[in-house]
């Protein structure tokens, strides 16, 4: 397994995130990445902008991948959304992931004015959107003929500095959006997914990869998990969804979270992102690099 850890953009500021980002590559991790939101979670309403963000985590590191989880495909145009990554991959030299998702923050979709369609309409976005930035990232004329991404003769360039940027699918949706990270995506993401959530999701999307002809290990599997070492400490951090967040929030003794990390590694999982919101507590975050990682890594 790989480790990471996935910064939110809301109730925080561009300097508090950069030295965060400095000490948790200096920590050790593998991956950094931001979300996409236009409002934050629980009603927030003060909420940095990703494609800014995601530029100031690749100029801030150096070695960590840098990611995203998830781009929403509805919130940027394909020709927006390709020559930024793209731009993005220079700036970092070859370190971005994108992912992307089909958006489900009602709320910011009414605030701004964006259709709020069926699931199926935007899953078939994203299919679409996968095909389209494939063909642009190759920096030769894209041309996709969908019924959400028109693209003609389209061009992206300068390419990434990757041959194949991985791009990566989000979500948890058991009948659409796993079988499509399966069937085309280079990785998948599910968020605050228990255990046997984890180990149900991530033995469909192993079968659907397979199912598409795919090699083993082709998709790469991860989960993002709540870190909150003191248990007493859970409802002051995460209020009152508490209880219902608890079996995926890492917390307990060293040994109690290095063999609930195991676990998930023994369910499929590749990667496992510790997920933090402001207000930080790096120590926390010093104290998994140091203490588990080592052990799983």
């Amino acid at each position: 397994m790989r480790f990471g850890v996935q910064t939110a953009l809301q109730n925080t500021t561009p300097d508090e995130l950069r030295p965060l980002w400095r000490r948790i590559e200096a920590a050790g991790y593998d991956w950094i990445s931001i979300w996409d939101h236009f409002y934050g979670v629980g009603g927030a309403t003060s909420n940095l902008e990703a494609v800014s963000m995601h530029t100031a985590l690749a100029m801030e590191t150096s070695t960590v991948r840098c990611g995203a989880l998830v781009y929403c495909v509805d919130y940027r145009p394909i020709a927006v959304l390709a020559n930024a990554m793209a731009t993005i991959d220079h700036l970092s030299a070859g370190r971005v992931t994108l992912g992307l998702g089909a958006g489900y923050h009602e709320a910011e979709y009414q605030a701004y004015g964006l259709a709020f369609d069926p699931p199926g309409r935007r899953l078939d976005r994203v299919a679409e959107t996968v095909e389209g930035l494939r063909g642009l990232f190759t920096g030769k004329p894209t041309t996709v003929d969908g019924d959400h991404v028109q693209l003609t003769d389209a061009v992206c360039e300068p390419a990434p500095v990757q041959a194949r940027m991985p791009i990566w699918i989000g979500g948890g949706g058991e009948r659409r959006t796993i079988p499509m990270a399966g069937a085309i995506a280079d990785g998948w993401n599910v968020p605050m997914a228990t255990l046997e959530d984890f180990t149900t999701k991530c033995a469909i999307l192993r079968r659907s990869a397979e199912n598409a002809g795919r090699e083993p290990g082709e998709v790469e599997a991860s989960v993002s998990l709540g870190l909150c070492w003191d248990r007493s400490r859970l409802r002051d951090r995460f209020g009152e969804r508490a209880d219902v967040l608890a079996p995926s929030i890492l917390s307990g003794s060293t040994q109690e979270v290095i063999d609930r990390v195991a676990a998930y590694g023994r369910a499929g999982a590749d990667w496992v992102f510790v997920s933090v919101r402001a207000p930080f507590d790096g120590d926390e975050l010093d104290r998994f690099a140091t203490e588990v990682i080592p052990a799983l890594g």
